[in-house]
């Protein structure tokens, strides 16, 4: 019997979209939203209205989009956002947000190299500290950020609301250097 060729996988910053690149992270954000995965939309927006908010995302200087390719197509995404210069006291940390995964790549491992992607971003640009936040009903992607080292930090039982329902969110946060206490450097320890 032969065996199928694993895809290739890779993971990238992105700074400029060429058209089909945006068509495939529209497609798969898309894709992501139906199957309850998006990152707040909860049923797709027009097509123009998808390519105008990615390509907002590139403009945006405290933003940086990374991508997931499987075989070469954009199959999913996350976001660093960074503080704004004037945040002088949080200019330590980032947040780690919008990241989803189209349903039909998913199995590669390519939601850890995103997650993982955008960490050693931030460990690039000086950033010592990550925060997140995510619906309790994303199981996976939650089972996927405690694995990486991720502690919760607190519960909002009215962090969203879908199809007139209140759902629970979940807030976590990860020292990028790697200090399993907690605590970072400048802080005291309790």
């Amino acid at each position: 019997m032969t065996q199928m060729p694993k895809p290739d996988t890779k993971v990238e910053v992105v700074t400029k979209l060429t058209r089909g690149d945006l068509a495939d992270l529209c497609h798969a954000a898309e894709d992501a939203i139906e199957a309850g995965g998006g990152f707040g939309w909860l049923k797709p927006p027009r097509r123009d209205v998808m390519e105008s908010y990615w390509k907002g995302v590139l403009m945006v200087p405290e933003r940086t989009l990374i991508v997931g390719r499987l075989d070469n197509v954009i199959v999913g995404s996350a976001q660093l956002v960074r503080p704004p210069k004037n945040n002088e006291a949080q200019a330590h940390s980032g947040q780690l947000t919008t990241s989803f995964m189209a349903p039909w790549a998913r199995g590669h491992g390519l939601a850890r190299m995103i997650a993982e992607g955008v960490e050693n971003h931030a460990r690039s640009l000086g950033l010592r500290v990550l925060n997140l936040d995510v619906r309790e009903t994303q199981e996976a992607a939650i089972t996927l950020y405690r694995s990486l080292g991720y502690h919760e930090l607190g519960r909002h039982p009215h962090y969203a609301r879908v199809n007139g329902v209140y759902v629970a969110g979940l807030y976590f946060w990860k020292d990028l250097n790697g200090n399993g206490n907690g605590a970072t450097q400048g802080s005291k320890a309790s």
